[in-house]
């Protein structure tokens, strides 16, 4: 088993992690506020021991502008097309709005979320009518430009769904490693058709548990893709309860027991969990503990 922690930019326990034995890379999500240049952060994060990983949003749909309640409209990362009224998710899925109509970027809401919506959350749009419009964001191409004058190789890219997404980051990057992150039913048809043959593929559980709509729906999807590429990683809601407590619900141990049983021995740490130095070291512990059984 290994594993690849996400590093928050300024932690202050980055060393620590890269030194686990169970860690083999470290991954920047790319949504995190920098006060640093983008090629100054990844110089400095690409000198700890293990490579660095830069994750691309792609057509990732997220908020671009904070929405404070009372309010009407969304603004998007992407301009959409999609039959309305629709429903859309947010909070990983926990929250269904209703939205009454769309206007490129803008989603003209029926009602709520009540609460600040914030920039870089996730959003889902369910819907077989969904168009989203282009692929890499300015911020994606102004990253794989850093990555190019660093000679940095190792990208994630969100939201898979055909070999041209790969070709668009290998045309600004040539000499590109792509882990393709399967996020939707449209990814689930890539990673079963394309296997592995452009890039290493990754269960991204996060977008892809809401994705699959019914939630018992995210076992074949796991299975389909760790039988298309038996070295798939698997990544996010894994072991997020001890970033709340220090000692892992059950729930979560069935679920690490889970993937190794259907193959998985490549996982990544989502935000949650490694936003501390306890929770990060205390689930990359858990998963060794787990995977010696």
């Amino acid at each position: 088993m290994n594993a690849i922690v996400t590093v928050p930019p300024y932690a202050s326990f980055i060393d620590e992690i890269a030194a686990h034995p169970l860690v083999s890379g470290l991954r920047l999500n790319t949504v995190m506020p920098l006060r640093e240049s983008k090629r100054d952060v990844l110089a400095r994060l690409s000198k700890f021991k293990q490579p660095l990983w830069v994750d691309l949003k792609g057509r990732q749909l997220r908020v671009a502008e904070p929405a404070m309640p009372p309010f009407t409209e969304i603004k998007l990362s992407h301009a959409v097309k999609v039959h309305t009224p629709v429903d859309a998710y947010f909070s990983d899925g926990n929250e269904r709005v209703r939205v009454a109509a769309v206007d490129g970027k803008r989603l003209i809401m029926e009602d709520g979320p009540r609460r600040m919506v914030g920039p870089g959350e996730s959003v889902n749009i369910v819907h077989p009518s969904l168009q989203i419009e282009g692929t890499l964001t300015e911020t994606d191409r102004e990253y794989l430009a850093a990555m190019k004058e660093l000679g940095l190789t190792k990208v994630m890219l969100s939201y898979v769904e055909s070999v041209a997404d790969v070709e668009e980051v290998k045309n600004l990057l040539p000499n590109a490693e792509v882990v393709c992150k399967i996020e939707t039913q449209k990814g689930l048809d890539f990673a079963r058709r394309e296997k592995s043959e452009h890039g290493q593929l990754m269960a991204a559980r996060g977008d892809l548990y809401v994705e699959v709509l019914q939630p018992h729906k995210i076992i074949p999807a796991l299975k389909d893709i760790i039988q298309a590429d038996p070295n798939a990683i698997v990544a996010s809601r894994i072991l997020d309860s001890l970033a709340w407590t220090p000692v892992p619900v059950s729930a979560d141990i069935s679920d690490i027991a889970f993937l190794l049983e259907i193959g998985y021995r490549a996982f990544m740490l989502g935000d949650q969990v490694c936003m501390k130095r306890d929770s990060a070291i205390e689930a990359l512990n858990v998963l060794a503990a787990i995977s010696s059984q």
